[in-house]
């Protein structure tokens, strides 16, 4: 894409603003049971699901059972799935770029996310469930932020210039229409309406909670943000829900004259509270939010000790392990591949049937394979973590023939000592 060079510096200026956001702070994912009655928000079953360090955010839930949010694996921001079910985490996608903000596509088996390429190139794209295959939803658009009006429909905010501003795109048509200038990063739909609500920054002035009609344009005032804060949700379509530092507010709409503040979450180690929406049946809230490394006793809670789980290797190189074993596997560069491996590597075939063991029979066993196998590819279709295990599901071609297998790896001190294939 060519740009004068006053357009290409703005352009560039506004990406390395973007990126910074995501990569100053360590925040974390926190999920809770929640609900809402007589002005007073109730938690419980706090649970730290990104458990990661570096940056963690803009978490959504893509249905009752799964939760995305924008994870940083291997120097990189990719969408993070986790399963509510059995309480794990692994990934949809496996691009060179980095994805944010991830949604699920309404009526599709997909999640669409912001995709900042290597290139500098930023674009929206969409992501099928079952493999993480992707497709480009908005050409020529520098999205930023947005949510779905409907499944061909949605609001964003667009990067032009030095600023943000409001479109609505249609999908099927790829028309993109302009309505607003300057505004900030939080798009919602506004339950029991045809209505999405944004945020706008009228210079010098309050920022404002605005509405969208997007099938007309028309906007209307609602509110005004708890001052320079624009993260909001809503808990039904008078009351909003915002934060600022680590404490919790309300406004209902054509009652409340300020914002109330509710709950203060630094019990549970959050410090600063920066995303925060809920499910549909409105009985569970995502915050994400900076954490610290010591959290004080609150004594309403039931446990006697609260604890918040410092960082360490864990997961990250857990994951890296396994990931330079597949690309060394795909690149049939025999000694990276067996460098991931313990000298005394066992491979079964699940349950329990031995199926090779030690680095040397494995080494004859595989360069064997790969000269046998012109056509090697192994393609990752999804990765659970759980504890030092990493499960890959793989589609392999070889020879010709499509087959796909699981392969769960065990991982001790940064080195697999031990792989069960299942097919």
């Amino acid at each position: 894409m060519l740009l004068t060079n006053m357009k290409h510096l703005m352009l560039l200026m506004m990406l390395a603003t973007y990126c910074s956001t995501f990569s100053q702070s360590d925040t974390e994912i926190h999920l809770f049971d929640f609900s809402y009655t007589n002005n007073k928000i109730n938690l419980k079953s706090h649970k730290n699901i990104s458990q990661n360090k570096g940056y963690d955010n803009q978490p959504s839930f893509f249905d009752e059972r799964y939760i995305l949010f924008a994870s940083t694996r291997n120097e990189q921001t990719d969408i993070a799935k986790y399963d509510t079910r059995y309480n794990a985490k692994s990934w949809l996608n496996y691009t060179d770029g980095g994805e944010y903000t991830p949604l699920k596509v309404p009526q599709r088996n997909a999640v669409s996310a912001v995709r900042l390429d290597k290139d500098g190139t930023q674009r929206l794209y969409k992501y099928m469930w079952s493999n993480g295959e992707s497709e480009e939803l908005i050409k020529n658009l520098v999205v930023a932020y947005y949510t779905w009006y409907d499944n061909n429909t949605i609001v964003s905010a667009v990067i032009e210039d030095d600023i943000l501003n409001l479109y609505v795109s249609d999908i099927k048509s790829g028309r993109n229409t302009k309505y607003a200038d300057n505004v900030g990063r939080s798009f919602h739909k506004i339950p029991n309406s045809n209505l999405v609500s944004f945020i706008y920054k009228p210079g010098g002035k309050n920022w404002q909670i605005r509405s969208l009609n997007p099938k007309t344009g028309q906007t209307r005032l609602l509110a005004n943000t708890i001052k320079g804060v624009e993260d909001i949700c809503w808990l039904d379509d008078r009351t909003l829900l915002s934060s600022k530092g680590s404490s919790l507010y309300k406004l209902t709409l054509k009652k409340d004259n300020n914002w109330k503040k509710l709950n203060d979450l630094s019990k549970y180690g959050i410090t600063k509270i920066t995303r925060l929406t809920t499910n549909i049946t409105k009985d569970k809230l995502l915050i994400a939010g900076d954490v610290s490394e010591v959290v004080k006793v609150d004594p309403s809670l039931k446990e006697n000790k609260v604890e918040h789980t410092k960082h360490t290797k864990n997961s990250n190189t857990f994951e890296s392990t396994v990931q330079k074993q597949l690309d060394a596997y795909n690149a049939k560069d025999v000694e990276g591949f067996l460098a991931q491996f313990s000298e005394d590597i066992k491979l079964y075939n699940y349950p329990n049937e031995l199926l090779s063991e030690g680095k040397d029979q494995m080494r004859k066993d595989y360069i064997s394979w790969f000269n046998r196998t012109p056509d090697l590819k192994a393609v990752l279709k999804d990765r659970i973590l759980i504890g030092n295990k990493v499960i890959d599901k793989e589609e392999v071609n070889a020879n010709g023939r499509v087959f796909s297998t699981v392969a769960i790896y065990e991982v001790v001190n940064g080195i697999i000592t031990k792989v069960t294939f299942m097919q």
